[in-house]
């Protein structure tokens, strides 16, 4: 068994449901792991919201081919308190309730007791509907499932996440002094719209804001979910997006010290990301990429236009 300082840290976004309840019923997973996200959803035809909850949490762990440190957020109180306070003592009692009964979903319980044996997991509830865009993302990969018993079945999709658009950023940022005027520009390239470059200026800023507003620009311009490839030279960027931002999220967009530094931005850019199944790509400023160039050229050309209004 791999000591926990060599597991691999994923976390999993998970949620079910069901119209009626009982009736037909949809879960959705959001994987996380490094700078990627994988998605997952499966519908039943007669179940209850606990058991797609249930679920939800069996299919992202049943996804997981080797041991891992796993984080699980989940709206579902009856999921969280069932896996870390009531299913040893309902094991222990036979899977039976303190008043004698059948432990209702059993099935399940023992499916999910098994699969977290696997796995270092920690459960945590987040409240549902409040627009972490992970969670929100779970909840309509759920609802598209679900909804897929209403249509015939001549109808229905083929899939639920493979057949995305792909899209490439190449995003960077510039700035006349740092902090002073600065410029920020992405190219986007996608399989199916093409070629277009978004850039813009600001009079008062810092590279590091630019480089950022920069990703946030691109993906503002994409109006259906797609597969992103996000390229960026900026650490900044990077380890914020990939390392930090869930935490921030969790945190009311708070650190240590207090407030986040530009929370606003790094909110925004949590919103803009939600529909889209996005990788992240470090691309060395030295690299001499042409997509990067020209997003660079055009940064600056922004932040020189915007530097020469403010001496004009």
């Amino acid at each position: 068994m791999a000591p926990a300082a060599d597991l691999q840290p994923v976390t999993l976004y998970t949620d079910g449901g069901c119209d009626p309840n009982p009736g037909p019923g949809g879960w959705g997973v959001v994987m996380v792991f490094g700078s990627q996200t994988h998605e997952l959803s499966g519908r039943e035809a007669d179940t209850t919201n606990n058991r797609m909850e249930l679920t939800a949490a069996i299919r992202g762990l049943e996804a997981l081919k080797r041991r891992c440190e796993v984080r699980v957020y989940t709206d579902s109180q009856y999921l969280r308190q069932g896996i870390t306070s009531w299913v040893r003592g309902w094991q222990r009692n036979g899977w039976r309730t303190r008043n004698g009964r059948p432990v209702v979903n059993q099935d399940l319980w023992q499916q999910l007791l098994t699969l977290s044996t696997r796995h270092e997991i920690s459960w945590h509830w987040i409240r549902g509907h409040q627009g972490h865009p992970l969670n929100e993302r779970a909840d309509a990969l759920a609802t598209a499932a679900r909804a897929q018993h209403r249509l015939p079945v001549h109808l229905q999709p083929a899939s639920t996440g493979s057949d995305l658009p792909d899209c490439t950023l190449y995003c960077r940022g510039s700035c006349q002094g740092n902090p002073g005027p600065g410029g920020y520009a992405s190219v986007v390239v996608s399989a199916t719209l093409g070629r277009s470059v978004q850039t813009g200026s600001w009079p008062n800023t810092t590279n590091n804001l630019m480089e950022l507003w920069a990703v946030i620009a691109g993906l503002r311009t994409l109006k259906h979910p797609s597969r992103v490839t996000i390229c960026s030279s900026s650490r900044y960027v990077l380890d914020g997006a990939t390392r930090h931002l869930a935490t921030w999220e969790r945190s009311a967009w708070r650190t240590r010290q207090g407030q986040l530094q530009h929370a606003e931005l790094w909110q925004e850019l949590a919103r803009v990301m939600g529909d889209h199944d996005i990788t992240w790509q470090h691309i060395s400023a030295a690299t001499a990429h042409t997509e990067m160039r020209s997003a660079l050229q055009a940064a600056r050309l922004a932040a020189q236009q915007s530097s020469r209004k403010d001496n004009g």
